[in-house]
């Protein structure tokens, strides 16, 4: 089980900005990361994924145009920029990696990715 810590949540006015970033150093280079996020009562839902070959990117629908998924120039550190937040995009982030050789599931939370512990966003009104 590969190892993924989350870093950069914290509590923000709506309108506001965070960014969270995910180093993933035990993969050489995962063939995809993402973002995960699960609010109280509700499943866990895919957010961004970025497959590192092709840098080809996937949003959901809620976060397109505001939130913005890269990685660092090893390609195995994702980060997640949040603009504009809104009080909906309260949730525990989860970073998410599948590495070299493994499926991706897009923005389905799939066995096969390896998960992040989370981190904590929560937007105020």
């Amino acid at each position: 089980q590969a190892q993924l810590v989350e870093s950069g949540g914290g509590s923000v006015r709506a309108g506001g900005s965070l960014t969270l970033s995910c180093p993933a150093s035990v993969y050489h280079r995962p063939n995809c990361m993402g973002w995960f996020r699960q609010a109280p009562g509700k499943e866990r839902e895919g957010v961004a994924i970025i497959y590192t070959g092709a840098g080809d990117r996937i949003y959901a629908d809620p976060v397109k145009g505001r939130f913005t998924i890269s990685l660092g120039s090893a390609k195995n550190t994702a980060y997640l920029q949040m603009n504009s937040l809104k009080p909906d995009d309260t949730a525990m982030y989860y970073c998410a990696a599948a590495d070299f050789g493994r499926s991706c599931s897009g923005l389905e939370p799939g066995s096969n990715y390896d998960w992040g512990q989370g981190t904590q966003v929560t937007v105020s009104s």
